[in-house]
C-alpha cells in the first residue's frame, strides 16, 4: 500500500452514488492490501470528477480452500445483499464487477479510526452495542466462519461496518466469531421481522450468488434464531476464529 494512501483520495460528498461509481468508475490500483491471504486491492476510482477508493478482490487473486468452491469474491458480494434486504446496512456498497485483474467484488472503503476493533469497542463504547447485536444476527443468518475484531470498523458517523465476507454462507454450521458478549439477549422487534423475511424467501440478489443448498441455509438458521428467541451463546467456546484480531 502507498506510504501517502491518506493523501491520495478524499472522501466522497455525502449522498454520493455509491454503486453508479463502484459499477461505473474507472479503476486506478493503488497497492495490495498487506496481511490478506488473497490477492485485495487498494484502488481509487474516478467518475464525473469524484474521486474514491474501494477494495477490489479479484477472482483470479483467491487461493483454493478445501472447504469453500471457488469465488469467494461472490460472497462479499452476497453478504452485502444480504446486509441491505436485512435493514442492517453493516457491510459497506459492494458490487460485482471486471477490473485489471479480472472479475471481482469492489467494496467501498470505509474512512475508519483503524486503531479500534471490536475488542476496544466493545469495552469503551456501550453506546454501540446495538450495532453490534445487529452483526450477531447477520453473522449467524450468513454463517460467518471469521469474524475476526480487526473486521468490526467504526467510521467518523459512529457507525459500525463489518468487513472480509469472503467465508460466509457455507451449508454447515460453521460460524466462528469474537462477538460473544451479547448471548443469550433477546432479539429485537426489527431483527425478528427482517428473519421471518428470510424465511419466507431469500432475496434473489443473495440466491443468485449461492448454490442452492446455501440459500436454504440461510432460510433455516433465521428460522433456528425466531425459534430460539436469543442471540446465540457458543457453548463449546470453540467458535473462535484465529487470529482473534
Amino acid at each position: 500500500m502507498p506510504e501517502d494512501e491518506a493523501e491520495l483520495t478524499q472522501p466522497a460528498p455525502e449522498g454520493t452514488d455509491e454503486v453508479a461509481i463502484l459499477l461505473e468508475g474507472e479503476i486506478e490500483v493503488l497497492g495490495r492490501m498487506p496481511w490478506s491471504s488473497n490477492a485485495t486491492y487498494l484502488v481509487a476510482l474516478h467518475r464525473d470528477g469524484i474521486e474514491a477508493r474501494a477494495i477490489y478482490k479479484p477472482h483470479r487473486g483467491e487461493r483454493p480452500l478445501w472447504d469453500f468452491p471457488s469465488g469467494l469474491y461472490r460472497r462479499e458480494v452476497a453478504a452485502y445483499e444480504l446486509s441491505e434486504s436485512m435493514g442492517l446496512h453493516i457491510v459497506p456498497t459492494t458490487v460485482l464487477r471486471d477490473g485489471p485483474f479480472g472479475e471481482g467484488s469492489v467494496q467501498w472503503f470505509v474512512e475508519a479510526d483503524f486503531k479500534q476493533h471490536y475488542f476496544s469497542l466493545h469495552e469503551s463504547r456501550t453506546d454501540l452495542h446495538d450495532q453490534f447485536r445487529g452483526m450477531v444476527v447477520f453473522d449467524y443468518v450468513a454463517n460467518n466462519t471469521d469474524r475476526k475484531s480487526g473486521h468490526c470498523l467504526l467510521d467518523a458517523r459512529d457507525r459500525v461496518w463489518g468487513i472480509d465476507h469472503g467465508l460466509c454462507f457455507s451449508s454447515e454450521f460453521k460460524l466462528r466469531t469474537v462477538i460473544w458478549e451479547f448471548g443469550g439477549d433477546p432479539l429485537a422487534n426489527e431483527h425478528v421481522a427482517s428473519l421471518r423475511r428470510l424465511v419466507e424467501a431469500v432475496p434473489l440478489r443473495v440466491a443468485a450468488l449461492l448454490d442452492d443448498e446455501e440459500v436454504a441455509a440461510i432460510s433455516e438458521r433465521a428460522e433456528e434464531l425466531i425459534t430460539d428467541g436469543v442471540l446465540p451463546v457458543d457453548d463449546s467456546g470453540r467458535r473462535y476464529p484465529w487470529p482473534l484480531v
